[in-house]
């Protein structure tokens, strides 16, 4: 394996590990262990699906295309400006959650050195210190974000090691299928998987090499897949759903993710277990706050036309960071809330959009000769594949605004 290869799927694997593990534990208790596994799984098939159905698109246009762009050469000037508001929600939520869970977890970890700093001053120094990194481009993303990632999988594998000898067989499948699944179940889940938005920088990064390009999506999706089981396994097998300090009532909480390892640690009293806890979840938080952030520089800077060099990056990255600070200092509790809005944009934006995209690219008259220039690669399934993805969005749009409406 090439190293480019290696840094793709990585990237790919850091884009999608991130809140969304830590999440999903919490999200999708009520299902049980069998349930939330089940849900997984079809996540996964969906959401690789659809990265395969948007990487077909994104073929069609130049180098250095982001979905605007895209939407704008399939759908036309409205569905381009339906991208610009769904893209924006979507990754500014994602950024919201981020920078909130990344400063309770920042917090959380000062305060456990006996360094005491406002949640509000966490948040900033988090978004502060790892923001300078995101301005360097992709490749400072790149080399920082293989470190952490071979720091975060290996405290990621001891972790499930230390842990597994306690989970309890009556904790894993006490509230197996006893509730129903939910909105935020489902919102929650799409997300975990919501490496899409990073297709368009990892195009640039491979250059013409689709073949490397295709593996690095396919690995680095399926990879988060066995780690989410894992985890679900470990932890809804040591901590009781319902109860004090139980998963029932991190669903309801403004800091879920330090509740999280709190009851790990109230739980298992192990010292390591703990430091590989708060050393796992903040890395964890980490690399998908560096790649979603660089996937929004790409898409402001694609959608504005303007290059990410001097004052430019200045206004791109003031564009990326502000909004989700501002809006998590005014709402310190947007952690699990922003992660279920996000749900609903990642179905529009990464299920619906693409299959929109590819019909009429491959279909219409006025845009296929698209899809006829661009060369050999297409997504199997055919109009059958992409009926199927747009009737499954629209009602899983509806399903999942019932819920948070």
């Amino acid at each position: 394996m090439n190293s480019k290869l290696l840094g793709g799927i990585l990237l790919v694997v850091g884009t999608t590990i991130g809140a969304g593990i830590l999440a999903l534990p919490v999200a999708t208790a009520q299902m049980g262990f069998w349930g939330s596994m089940g849900l997984l799984v079809g996540a996964w098939a969906l959401m690789t699906t659809c990265a395969f159905v948007f990487l077909e698109v994104n073929l069609w246009l130049p180098p250095n295309t982001n979905l605007i762009s895209m939407a704008g050469a399939t759908l036309g000037k409205y569905g381009q400006v339906v991208a610009w508001c769904v893209y924006l929600f979507l990754l500014y939520s994602i950024l919201c959650a981020y920078v909130a869970g990344g400063g309770d977890l920042f917090h959380y970890l000062l305060l456990s050195t006996g360094l005491n700093i406002s949640l509000a001053s966490a948040s900033i120094l988090f978004t502060v210190l790892f923001g300078i990194i995101v301005f360097f481009g992709i490749r400072s993303v790149d080399f920082v974000n293989r470190g952490l990632m071979f720091g975060k999988m290996g405290a990621f594998l001891l972790l499930v090691l230390f842990i597994v000898p306690y989970v309890s067989s009556n904790v894993l499948i006490g509230e197996g299928f006893k509730h129903s699944i939910s909105s935020a179940s489902i919102t929650v889940t799409a997300v975990a998987f919501g490496s899409l938005m990073i297709i368009p920088s990892l195009r640039s990064y491979f250059g013409e090499d689709v073949k490397s390009l295709r593996k690095a999506i396919f690995i680095g999706m399926f990879i988060p897949l066995l780690c989410y089981i894992a985890w679900d396994l470990v932890i809804l097998g040591v901590i009781p759903f319902e109860g004090k300090g139980g998963l029932k009532d991190m669903m309801h909480s403004a800091s879920s993710n330090s509740d999280l390892l709190t009851a790990l640690g109230s739980i298992l009293k192990r010292d390591n277990v703990n430091s590989l806890a708060k050393f796992f979840t903040s890395i964890s938080m980490t690399t998908s706050f560096l790649s979603i952030s660089l996937c929004l520089t790409d898409f402001l800077s694609d959608g504005f036309r303007v290059a990410k060099k001097g004052k430019g990056n200045v206004l791109v990255m003031s564009a990326t960071f502000l909004p989700p600070v501002l809006i998590v200092l005014f709402y310190p509790d947007a952690f699990l809330r922003a992660l279920q809005y996000a749900g609903i944009s990642c179905i529009i934006l990464m299920v619906l959009l693409p299959a929109l995209m590819a019909w009429r690219g491959r279909y219409s008259a006025i845009s296929r000769t698209l899809a006829l220039e661009a060369g050999s690669y297409q997504m199997w399934g055919g109009k059958i594949l992409l009926a199927v993805l747009i009737a499954f969005a629209t009602l899983m749009v509806g399903f999942s605004l019932g819920g948070v409406v």
